[in-house]
């Protein structure tokens, strides 16, 4: 049985367990304040979760799911992840995160900034234009009429195939957006980002996209 490991149990973290669960996976998953305070998320989880230390959850995750604030992704444990997929939630909120020149400036990614954290994972982005309660509310089966989309990108194809099927088995079609470069394209203020949309939808809206905004 596959393990996902959750880095960040906030809306997305939640929403991606609980999703993963009902599609048979076991989950790991993690905060930055303990175990103990994500009791009562892994009671209504079921028996498939468990909670545990972000190093915990990262050695646990055959892949794993990142999905902390931005400004805490050099607090995301390294050597757990060595040779895994790890999927990228991140959105820049400088209103939280603090002004980061290289994003506001174009010359960096979201995804890219955690790819440099983790030199030896395979980052993917994921699940960072959907709104957290669309994750298990909003997905049909494939192949049906205008079923939502979602985008990924990534320096390496297993990663993007990997988040592609794990969007098809939650009910979402992909748009492969390429390498992790042109992942600003699903960032946050781009008219793909946290709208509805099919896949040509998508593909057209990541066409719009201008590198600063």
């Amino acid at each position: 049985m596959t393990t996902i490991g959750i880095i960040g149990a906030g809306h997305i973290g939640s929403q991606v367990a609980r999703k993963a669960v009902e599609q048979g996976y076991d989950v790991v998953i993690s905060n930055s304040r303990g175990p103990e305070t994500l009791q009562d998320l892994v009671a209504g989880l079921g028996p498939r979760a468990k909670a545990a230390t972000p190093a915990e959850a990262a050695a646990a995750g055959d892949f794993a799911v990142v999905t902390v604030p931005l400004k805490n992704y050099k607090d995301v444990p390294v050597e757990p992840l060595a040779g895994k997929i790890v999927i990228d939630t991140n959105n820049y909120y400088w209103e939280r995160d603090g002004r980061i020149p290289a994003l506001d400036n174009g010359e960096a990614t979201t995804s890219g900034m955690l790819q440099e954290h983790l030199p030896q994972s395979k980052v993917a982005k994921g699940f960072n234009h959907i709104m957290a309660k669309d994750i298990t509310t909003d997905g049909s089966p494939a192949g049906s009429e205008n079923r939502r989309a979602l985008a990924t990108a990534s320096d390496y194809p297993e990663a993007a195939e990997l988040v592609t099927r794990l969007y098809d088995e939650f009910g979402f079609d992909t748009v492969n957006v390429g390498p992790l470069s042109e992942s600003w394209r699903v960032e946050r203020d781009r008219p793909a980002y946290v709208k509805r949309q099919n896949a040509v939808e998508l593909k057209d809206n990541l066409e719009k996209a201008t590198r600063t905004i």
